[in-house]
């Protein structure tokens, strides 16, 4: 039987019992990738009762102010000092956008990430299920099963992701990282796991010791999350809504 992405059942069956084996195999030396990505405790699973998300408010966003950037550098291990090449291979999992309306000429900046779409195109062109969604939203990679096709770095409407091109070495336990693999923002999925709503994600919690706080991540589906009163109140858009996409992550400002 195909799926309507085309890819056979049995071999997605297959895969998927190749990863529970491969949990146990570490990307790199003490770093095993279901400790990221299945951290809570057994009596704690992921639920779709949680959809987690951020509000970006781009009116306190300063231009030329790269705190969220550098802050999930040094909580992820992506920045200036891995070996790479050339700048064009460096990973960005954020980075910061200028944007200029061209009527007026007014012009601010914003960070953008992965957007952890609802129906994340990522997911749709894989064909091995590396790239996933987990049940309360944040979309991340497998990198046990990814065999760097780059299917979903042309698929994102971002630009979101990054392909590691170059062997690394020193990685942190709390992201794994290999060579010819893809990568992008996780929304802090270990804070997430550790701390649930009381999360703040490295790109937050940089931006709020900034003093810009324009960054308030949260559930969606709670209704007296400070996340979800501040929609409520002020509203959010979403980059390409056109898409149909339901990013959870939502601007001010834009």
């Amino acid at each position: 039987m195909t799926c309507k992405n085309g890819v056979d059942k049995t071999r997605r069956q297959f895969l998927g019992n190749a990863a529970g084996v491969a949990a146990g195999i570490s990307v790199a030396p003490g770093v095993l990738l279901h400790q990221v990505a299945h951290a809570k405790p057994a009596d704690q699973p992921v639920s779709s009762a949680n959809r987690w998300g951020m509000l970006i408010d781009t009116t306190k966003c300063a231009t030329g102010c790269d705190a969220c950037v550098t802050g999930c550098a040094t909580e992820h291990g992506w920045g200036d000092s891995e070996p790479h090449s050339n700048e064009g291979q460096q990973a960005q999992w954020i980075r910061k956008v200028e944007l200029r309306d061209k009527s007026t000429g007014f012009a601010h900046s914003l960070p953008l990430m992965c957007q952890h779409c609802e129906t994340p195109p990522c997911v749709d062109v894989c064909p091995t299920g590396a790239s996933f969604k987990r049940a309360d939203g944040i979309v991340l990679v497998d990198k046990h099963i990814c065999i760097g096709c780059r299917y979903c770095m042309m698929a994102c409407p971002y630009k979101a992701r990054s392909f590691i091109h170059e062997a690394l070495q020193d990685q942190l336990p709390v992201a794994p990282r290999g060579k010819g693999t893809v990568e992008s923002c996780t929304l802090c999925v270990h804070r997430v796991d550790r701390d649930g709503e009381n999360a703040v994600p490295a790109c937050a919690e940089a931006c709020n010791s900034a003093g810009h706080e324009a960054m308030i991540f949260g559930d969606l589906n709670d209704p007296d999350s400070r996340l979800s009163q501040e929609l409520a109140r002020h509203g959010g858009t979403q980059i390409r809504a056109d898409l149909g996409l339901n990013v959870g992550l939502r601007y001010r400002g834009i």
